[in-house]
């Protein structure tokens, strides 16, 4: 109880923060205004949900963002940082969204750093608030993990990688199982920046050209599912290689070789 009560706590404390700071919306851009643009000024700050709001979205922080660049930063790393502190869905809107407003460069890192940042606040809360909770949510999926960890010990780190990169890998869940499993911090961070890369990258530069996007199904076209595919096979094979050398050492020295 104590710990459901600690995590209440947590959320109700972050939800009070992000509401804070999303009613402190500064003065309209004056320029903006001189020039007789005042798209945005009317939106509505909140999370999108589909296309057309994502584009409204990004139209009006672009709009503020040209005078209140630091407003603007803080706004979103707070929003993205709790969406996946609390492993909310919707990460991709995020990091269409950092393309859209930072540019492909400034987005990628924005939202490599910050998608690791809140994956390990994720991981924190977990193993403060959330092992009993989530052991008795997903006990079969617990347990399958727990074995393929045990299994892959010589080369956990490879196997988070592959995880990563694996385009169907529920992400909210391996952030919030893997304190239970006993994954290492480091590794978890590593794997986490790393592996999450391709993905951000191709959802950032998706925001860059946002205005010429149809459909979100374009994001993950059966040509961009198989390159994710093929990246996280690569990420086993270091995996296999220290696994063969390490039979190949251990079969020598019982051997006596």
């Amino acid at each position: 109880m104590r710990s459901l009560v600690g995590f209440v706590s947590v959320v109700v404390a972050a939800s009070v923060y992000l509401y804070s700071l999303s009613l402190y919306l500064p003065a309209a851009p004056r320029r903006q205004i001189a020039a007789g643009n005042h798209a945005g000024t009317e939106s509505e700050l909140k999370f999108p949900s589909d296309l057309e709001e994502l584009r409204e979205l990004a139209e009006f922080l672009q709009f503020y963002k040209t005078e209140h660049t630091t407003y603007v930063l803080l706004l979103f790393c707070s929003a993205y940082l709790y969406k996946q502190s609390f492993a909310i869905p919707g990460s991709s809107f995020l990091n269409i969204l950092a393309g859209a407003i930072f540019g492909t460069y400034q987005g990628v890192l924005l939202a490599s750093v910050l998608t690791t940042v809140g994956s390990t606040m994720c991981f924190l809360l977990s193993q403060a608030f959330g092992k009993h909770y989530i052991v008795n949510l997903f006990p079969d999926k617990v347990s399958m993990l727990q074995r393929k960890v045990d299994e892959n010990q010589d080369c956990l780190f490879f196997f988070l990688l592959f995880l990563r990169f694996f385009p169907m890998t529920p992400n909210w869940f391996l952030n919030m199982s893997a304190p239970i499993v006993n994954i290492p911090i480091t590794f978890f961070f590593c794997s986490v920046f790393i592996g999450l890369l391709p993905y951000n990258f191709i959802c950032v530069q998706t925001g860059v050209m946002l205005s010429e996007v149809s459909s979100l199904d374009d994001l993950f076209s059966w040509e961009r599912l198989l390159q994710l595919l093929a990246i996280a096979c690569m990420a086993l094979v270091p995996g296999a290689l220290i696994r063969r050398l390490t039979v190949r050492i251990g079969n020598n020295l019982v051997s006596g070789k």
